[in-house]
This record gives structure tokens, C-alpha cells and sequence, in this order.
């Protein structure tokens, strides 16, 4: 049962290798934020890896999992973009990519045998890399006269709230993710300190 004020992630970047039969098979698996991130990394690879056949991968983001996408890159239909994926989702895990390397072998691996490979190898990536919970979070613009900094953080620390990025001068702009699980508790402290402005952000 998923729990609705969490999700799930890996923080660092992973490798791993699986060969079959001359063919070697490596997982990169990162943490992603957007499809722009993923376009970098791909093209990163893609010149790392300048003379592997196929280039597949799977991603999901969002914390409710609902953006994803898949590529075969070549591959039987089905084989590979399809397996890194359901790893993923046996993991249940968001904003995260997956892209396989593959370099050929000389064998023709059928269709058992891709769907078996680029299931194991992202498993062994997945399980190099501890899986970690972050809270979700529902995002606020804060905006606040200087003077009131300290009070402002305090509070966004206890609640253990992110900042994702603010503007300070005389008068203060903060963009920030408050958990889901505790936003009464955030808003009623931040209606306390009176002269503090708070909006959702869409």
C-alpha cells in the first residue's frame, strides 16, 4: 500500500553490468528531476558510448508516478524498455532513469533472453543504491519582511521544509516545499507570525 504522503527515489548515480553470451549489458541509473535532465544525460551517454548498438531506457517522474517513458531503442518490441520499467515499478520508485548500454556480442539472444538481461541488469543497478523516502511535498511562495528571517527559518527547519530557492533584500521571497503530511501545522505557525505572506504556488 503506497503511503500518500511519500514517495520513493534513489539519491545518487548507480552502474551495473550483466553479460550474456559475448553481450554486455550496463545500467546507468539516476535520480531525475525533469525530461530536459533526462535529454542531457542520454546525449552524455550517447558519446560516452559512441559504438554500442542500442541505447535503451525507461523513466518515471512525479510523485504520483504518472509521467513515464520507455524506449526499445532497437530492440525486439517489448524486450527492453518494457523490463527496465517494470523494475522500476517493482521498486516502486519515481523520478529516476534508467538507460541500458548495450554492446553486442556476435549471439542472437531471442526475445526470453533481452527481456531476461535488461531485467537483471537493472535490478543490480537498483540494488547498488539504497532506496530512499522523501516526503511530498506541496509547494509555497513565502513572502516576508527581512526582519523576519530568523523566525521564518526556524520554522521551515523544524518542519523540515526545502527551499528551493529565495531572493533577500529588504524584503524576502522564498520558494519552498512543505511535506504533505505536515502543512496545518507549517500554515498555522506562518499565520502566527502575522506579517507573513503565504501563497500556493499552481
Amino acid at each position: 500500500m503506497k503511503n500518500p504522503d511519500f514517495y520513493y527515489t534513489i539519491e545518487a548515480p548507480v552502474i551495473a553490468e550483466f553479460k550474456d553470451r559475448g553481450s554486455k549489458f550496463i545500467a546507468y541509473a539516476y535520480p531525475l528531476a525533469s525530461a530536459d535532465a533526462f535529454k542531457k544525460i542520454r546525449k552524455l551517454l550517447k558519446e560516452e558510448h559512441p559504438k554500442a548498438v542500442h541505447h535503451c531506457f525507461a523513466y518515471r517522474l512525479g510523485t504520483d508516478s504518472t509521467i513515464c517513458r520507455l524506449s526499445d531503442d532497437g530492440e525486439p518490441s517489448g524486450t527492453a524498455g518494457k523490463s527496465i520499467l517494470g523494475q522500476l515499478d517493482s521498486k516502486q520508485v519515481t523520478n529516476i532513469v534508467v538507460i541500458v548500454v548495450r554492446y553486442f556480442g556476435g549471439i542472437l539472444l531471442g526475445v526470453p533472453g533481452l527481456i531476461h538481461a535488461y531485467k537483471t541488469v537493472t535490478s543490480l543497478a537498483l540494488q547498488t543504491t539504497p532506496i530512499v523516502q522523501k516526503p511530498i511535498e506541496v509547494l509555497y511562495t513565502l513572502e516576508f519582511n527581512y526582519t523576519r528571517m530568523n523566525d521564518v527559518m526556524l520554522i521551515l527547519k523544524q518542519c523540515n521544509c526545502s527551499i528551493i530557492d529565495q531572493q533577500t533584500l529588504l524584503f524576502s521571497k522564498l520558494n519552498i516545499g512543505i511535506p504533505k503530511n505536515r502543512m496545518e501545522e507549517v500554515l498555522y505557525k506562518f499565520k502566527d507570525l502575522h506579517d507573513v505572506q503565504f501563497v500556493k504556488r499552481s
